[in-house]
This record gives structure tokens, sequence and C-alpha cells, in this order.
């Protein structure tokens, strides 16, 4: 479920000085809609540069996740944007990014942002997971996979994101081709097989239009994909289609019954090849 969002002037006035500390006066501030685990979203400029700011409560259940990627956003050079700092006081978590301009990736068939996305997966597909505590994907798809043997397929030495939300995905145009996308949002981050990010991919480009063969085609762009065991792409595909269905009867927004649909239909299109 999403977390409500309030804005930045409702900070107590301790932590907006502690934020200050690090930006200087505010200039200006606007606020974000994007994402779902925020409370705070801006972004922020001062006479010293832009940010990015995300925030939560101390107290609210779900500030593991600003920690998480807090400790990860040393590792994500050229993947993510750099963190610049992190204040917790008077009851308030917050992270500062670097702002990065751009857009949020296109999915959709014949999109220019498709190669830049798949260049990215390349780059994070070669990326050892750091020794920080993470959770492994043969875990976290433990309750949802159809048979438990198929775990071992997702098990691996990686860094993986976990989330390709197009939202998740910002596009420079103005940056060198084939290194124009960044990833944001590491609060999923999780330890895996170099391709899930690939196979996480999938739903959400036939989420956007594409046919099962067409997502595949794409996420085939990206090095690791080849390593996955036929067996092992088809074991996830019916795991994330079962994430999808849980996901869709607890929130049926019409963004989880799309992607519910997206996940069953490959799931469909990999066991019609079996």
């Amino acid at each position: 479920m999403a977390t409500i969002r309030i804005g930045l002037d409702r900070l107590p006035p301790a932590s907006r000085a502690a934020v200050e500390e690090h930006t200087g006066p505010l200039l200006t501030v606007e606020e974000t809609a994007e994402g779902l685990n925020s409370e705070i979203a801006a972004r922020v400029t001062s006479a010293t540069g832009a940010w990015h700011i995300k925030g939560l409560r101390t107290e609210h259940p779900r500030t593991w996740t600003q920690r998480r990627e807090a400790a990860v956003a040393p590792f994500l050079t050229g993947l993510a944007p750099t963190l610049r700092w992190q204040v917790e006081t008077a009851g308030w978590n917050l992270l500062g990014f670097a702002a990065l301009n751009g857009h949020h990736a296109d999915y959709a068939p014949g999109s220019p942002d498709l190669p830049e996305v798949a260049a990215l997966l390349s780059r994070l597909g070669e990326t050892p997971c750091p020794g920080i505590e993470l959770r492994h994907a043969e875990q976290r798809l433990a309750n949802y996979a159809t048979h438990p043997d198929d775990l071992h397929h997702f098990a691996g030495p990686h860094l993986l994101h976990t989330d390709l939300n197009h939202t998740n995905v910002l596009v420079d145009d103005h940056a060198p081709q084939g290194d124009r996308a960044r990833l944001v949002d590491w609060a999923w981050a999780t330890r895996g097989a170099a391709w899930l990010d690939a196979g996480y991919w999938t739903s959400w480009l036939i989420a956007a239009g594409h046919t099962p063969a067409s997502a595949e085609h794409w996420a085939a762009e990206v090095p690791s994909w080849h390593a996955a065991p036929a067996e092992g792409i088809t074991a996830f595909a019916a795991a994330n289609a079962n994430v999808w269905a849980e996901i869709s009867a607890a929130d049926p927004a019409p963004w989880t019954l799309r992607l519910a649909a997206a996940s069953e239909a490959w799931r469909t299109h990999r066991m019609s090849r079996q």
C-alpha cells in the first residue's frame, strides 16, 4: 500500500534545519508525486546545488527501507544517483541524493529508452553484491514458487534492484548514448542471480504493451539473461505471477491489476512452450 505523502514544510523545524546544514537555505521545493514508499519526496535547490530528498518518520514500519538505501548507495556508481547526506533527527530519517535530470523511462514498444534500460541492466548484472545485509532472492520468492526445487535458480552472488517500475528509471537524453539511464529507489535491493532483474523488467514491458515474446527479446539484450536456464526463467515467471496476484488482490488498483495480468500472460507464454 502507498504511504501517505506530506509536504516538506510539514517537517519539524529541527529536521528542516538539519537538512539545511547540508544544503544551505532552500530556494525552491518541488514536491514529487512518484514513489509509493516515502512520506517526504521532493526536489529542492539552494545556492549550492540540487537534491532529491526522501524520508520517513523513524517510527514508520518501513524506515528500514531508508537504511537499506543508505547502506547500498556507496556501491551504485554509474547505476544510481549519488547519496550526498543522511540525517536522522526530530523523529525523521531523511536522505539527500544528487538530483538527476531526465524523464521516467518509456517502456512502450519502439521506445528509444529501451536500449538504455537494457544497457543499465547489463551494467547492474556485472555488479557483485556488497557485503551488507540483504535478503536473498530465493528467500523473497520462497512462498511464491510453484515447486521448492525451483528456488535454486534464483540464488546468486549479484546485486539486484527488483522493482523495475518505469518510474524508478530516469533517462537523461543529454548524457552519452548507452549511459543515459539510472535506477532510483533501492529499498528492495536483493542478492541473487544476475538475470533476475531482466526477468522483473519483462513483466513491466508486457504491461506497457509488449507481447511476451517481444518482452523476452528485450530481456535477451541483457547478457546475464543468456546464463539463465529455460526452466529457471519459467519458474521465475510463475513465481512472479503469484507475487502480483497477491499484490493485486490486496490492493486492486488499476496499475496492480495491469501488472498481475501482464505477469500471468508471461507465465502462460512460458508454460505453452514446454
